[in-house]
């Protein structure tokens, strides 16, 4: 987070160089562009749980996640606030990679896992 101090009624930002520091005529650099999110792996399966009460998206990603191969995504779609914690909380007890949740419209989330094994 940055600080921002007020001086004189103007605020700036603690990083950012006194305007005075700078050459007359010359033109402050562009900021550094926004990093952008990195690209999600395209699913080997998507699970739609959409609907579904907790614990059915975990039982249905249990008994599917070995259709897969070892390293591919498999995507549940869920709305159940349950399934955002709950699934990456099994990821961890079965040793598979939670990769992502990402928001689903109109609500909802994908949530992406990686076979461990």
């Amino acid at each position: 987070m940055r600080s921002t101090r007020r001086l004189g009624g103007l605020s700036r930002s603690a990083n950012q160089p006194h305007p005075a520091a700078q050459p007359h005529g010359s033109e402050a650099a562009p900021p550094p562009p926004e990093a952008a999110e990195p690209e999600l792996p395209a699913p080997a399966l998507v699970i739609d749980a959409l609907g579904r009460k907790c614990p059915i998206p975990i039982i249905w990603l249990a008994q599917r996640i070995g259709e897969v191969p070892v390293g591919a995504v498999v995507t549940v779609l869920a709305d159940d606030p349950a399934a955002k914690t709950d699934i990456p909380a099994w990821c961890g007890m079965k040793s598979h990679d939670w990769v992502a949740t990402t928001d689903v419209q109109p609500s909802g989330w994908a949530i992406h896992i990686r076979r461990s094994y």
